[in-house]
């Protein structure tokens, strides 16, 4: 008898990472996978990237539950309307056990209507810490869930020392290197003539996203990135932030400069295109988690800018830098023409994982016993 895979995707940043995983699950003989679709998926200013899920052929639900305003107090709503909707259509899927990623309202209403449904539940990305408001949903996820996929031994540590039963935590890296280890990305010729980029000349890729408590912010911290790009002027591939709160007024802020030559503007990229990009380009630029797990694994360069990712483990690669232009633009000529932190970027090591993470996941999903013992979590610490 197969069990029951069900996951729960409510952006593209999401599904992108989880990708490899629910395509083991898909292709396994054991395990059924089925998917809820929310949030970013179903919304026409964020790319529609339902059509992603779509064309991998995947079984899936749709729950109509997006972000109405650009602000905290829809963020809240969100996720109390996730949790009612969550809760009928669960009761009818009646999977074996809800997957979830990091730290997102979603996965945290997953983690809620888990609990209270006796279902069980296992977490990715768990163990991490941020210094935003994102980690303190992560922890709280943390300590719904039943099964911990934590992505590095520190993580792993921590979600221990959170009184969770160290029997089921298994570290087993972090899902979003399986396509970068396994060669899963275009021929650098394909994807530069794709996006129309000379390969001869420095390509920036940027990222950046609104923080949960700067909110009201945001516009004013993205000018001082895309005041550098501009006195840069090279190429430069720009993709839209998410739907949390300040990330339309960033939008907003984006499309300002969207007309100057060397801007390429995108809503979405497909997986495989945005790996494929990040590997052609000799820095990233941003605060996305992307560029503190995946971009070691490709050697790029990456200047993080502002708290976002505060306290996370990081690699060599990365220049922190504060919401401010002439320090941006300093460490974007830094990570292009300093030869020695180059040199030491071609040398770091990541720290989450091997890209094997979805093998792994899937034969503990397939083997480990879903009884009551699992679903009646108790403290390990007295």
């Amino acid at each position: 008898m197969t069990r029951k895979i069900l996951y729960i995707s409510g952006t593209r940043a999401d599904y992108g990472l989880m990708r490899s995983v629910l395509l083991a699950i898909h292709n396994s003989d054991s395990l059924n996978l089925e998917v809820i679709v929310t949030g970013m998926h179903l919304m026409p200013e964020f790319g529609l990237t339902i059509n992603e899920i779509i064309q991998d052929g995947f079984q899936f639900y749709t729950l109509n539950a997006i972000f109405d305003e650009d602000n905290k107090y829809s963020m809240a709503k969100f996720v109390g309307k996730i949790i009612c909707l969550l809760s009928d259509k669960i009761r009818d899927i009646n999977p074996d056990l809800i997957l979830l990623l990091g730290d997102r309202g979603e996965m945290l209403a997953g983690a809620v209507v888990g609990a209270y449904l006796n279902i069980p539940t296992a977490q990715l990305h768990g163990g991490e810490i941020t210094s935003t408001v994102d980690e303190y949903v992560r922890h709280a996820i943390t300590k719904l869930v039943n099964i911990h996929f934590p992505a590095t031994k520190k993580s792993a540590e921590r979600i221990k020392a959170m009184g969770e039963n160290p029997n089921n935590i298994y570290t087993v890296g972090a899902p979003g290197l399986d396509s970068i280890m396994n060669q899963e990305v275009y021929d650098p010729k394909e994807i530069s003539s794709k996006y129309n980029l000379n390969l001869s000349k420095p390509i920036i890729l940027m990222i950046q996203h609104p923080v949960s408590l700067e909110s009201k912010y945001a516009a004013r911290q993205i000018s001082e990135t895309l005041n550098a790009i501009e006195d840069l002027k090279l190429q430069t591939l720009i993709i839209y932030p998410n739907a949390d709160a300040g990330g339309r007024e960033m939008i907003k802020k984006i499309k300002e400069y969207e007309h100057l030559p060397f801007i390429q503007l995108f809503k979405s990229l497909p997986r495989k295109d945005f790996i494929s990009l990040m590997k052609i380009s000799n820095v990233v630029v941003g605060n996305s988690s992307s560029g503190i797990i995946e971009a070691p694994s490709l050697k790029i360069p990456v200047v993080n800018i502002g708290t976002r990712q505060n306290n996370r483990e990081r690699s060599q690669n990365i220049l922190d830098v504060d919401y401010n232009k002439l320090e941006i633009e300093k460490a974007i000529k830094k990570a292009l023409y300093d030869d020695d932190f180059r040199h030491e970027v071609e040398n770091c090591q990541n720290l989450y994982g091997d890209g094997n993470a979805a093998i792994k996941i899937v034969e503990i999903l397939k083997n480990i016993n879903i009884d009551n013992s699992l679903l009646n979590k108790a403290l390990t610490y007295d």
